[in-house]
């Protein structure tokens, strides 16, 4: 098999010819092999993020998690204005200030690019859900078509030996903590002093990302999509992912399983309740990245006992204390305990908690290959 058979076999709960070997590394560790500044593939996207991931997937040899493929969703945006601009710039940093106009007034923020790790941002767009509410609802609007365009020129770049997948988030505190100052702690005041917003927030994002599916689904360019709630359960609880987001995951799973395209949901952090309630409630086919204590509350050889036979699971190596830190033998043994614990039957796909560290050593990510291509094979 290719690294696309491969990892769609075992996303879709098969058993491929060897375990996928896929590591999550999407972030800081492309933009150091680039060789530039991180604010160069962040903020002027040269080389773009994907791209940077591509070469280092290709790089290392692993079976790419390649999921920035972009259709160009068209929008009625009448009224709002975005304008950005660099405030303060030296060797270890830039700041931009970011202003959006709307037809209800503006919000406006700041995001710090780092030389040499991911951005964040420093100021937060809302600062009063309830005075700025009127503002975000136009961060919010319903795609009304979309061009093919883009996605066809990044599926040429990836090609037919790996797989091509789209993301979208949904609903839940997870997502909507990216733009309130203050993070978790004002939606969690909000979930008891003015419920209603967050309740229309919830239909307004949901409107949005069911119509984004739509046409992801509609365009037939993508092996399969990835649904992105990061600590869907660690930012929030088990009552407000119920509540917020799974309502939308089961819609989004249910349209993809009609249109024979598979999902993968990753979400950081606790998720033993989340994997309970997708193979309870959804038509997920494959969940990562199942960290285990203290980063997360998953042991793998439990979770594969439990929901393995109805669920693809993707994991779950500790990203500090083995893949950042450990020595090459920790590595290997380490992978070959998940291998042990999870491979039986197909359905797995061998990789890490949530994102490699940027000074993760080389031979280590190499040793994660080198085990799915020995021990890992099926055969």
């Amino acid at each position: 098999m290719n690294s696309r058979e491969r990892l769609l076999t075992a996303m879709t709960g098969g058993q491929p010819d060897q375990v996928p070997c896929t590591p999550d590394f999407s972030n800081m560790i492309p933009c150091r092999l680039t060789g530039k500044p991180f604010w160069d593939i962040y903020l002027h996207l040269d080389p773009p993020l994907w791209r940077a991931y591509l070469a280092a997937a290709n790089h290392f040899g692993i079976d790419a998690w390649f999921y920035d493929g972009h259709l160009g969703f068209h929008h009625d945006a009448t009224g709002v204005e975005y304008s950005h601009e660099i405030v303060a710039r030296s060797e270890e940093r830039l700041v931009q200030r970011t202003v959006i106009t709307t037809p209800d007034g503006e919000l406006t923020g700041e995001t710090t690019y780092y030389v040499s790790d991911p951005p964040t941002p420093t100021e937060k767009l809302v600062k009063d859900l309830a005075r700025d509410f009127p503002k975000l609802r136009h961060l919010f609007p319903v795609p009304t078509g979309y061009t093919t365009e883009p996605a066809l020129r990044q599926k040429q770049e990836v090609g037919e030996h790996h797989a091509f997948g789209a993301c979208i988030g949904y609903p839940g505190f997870q997502n909507w903590m990216g733009y309130m100052e203050g993070g978790v702690a004002p939606l969690v005041y909000a979930e008891m002093d003015c419920p209603a917003f967050l309740e229309e927030w919830r239909e307004l994002h949901e409107k949005v990302v069911v119509t984004q599916m739509e046409m992801i689904l509609d365009s037939g360019l993508f092996d399969y999509v990835l649904l992105g709630g990061s600590g869907s359960i660690t930012l929030a609880n088990p009552t407000l992912f119920d509540k917020y987001a799974l309502p939308t995951l089961k819609k989004l799973t249910a349209m993809c399983k009609s249109a024979g395209v598979a999902t993968m949901l990753h979400s950081c952090g606790k998720e033993a309740y989340l994997v309970q309630r997708a193979v309870e409630e959804t038509d997920l086919n494959c969940i990562n990245p199942l960290e285990i204590p203290p980063m997360g509350d998953c042991v793998l050889a439990d979770i594969k006992q439990r929901y393995g036979d109805r669920i693809a699971l993707m994991g779950n190596l500790h990203t500090t204390d083995i893949m950042l830190r450990g020595s090459v033998a920790q590595v290997e043994a380490a992978a070959r305990q998940a291998i042990d614990d999870a491979a039986a039957g197909g359905g797995f796909i061998l990789s890490t908690g949530d994102q490699c560290g940027r000074d993760t050593p080389d031979a280590n990510i190499r040793k994660l290959v080198e085990v799915c291509e020995n021990y890992g094979r099926y055969d």
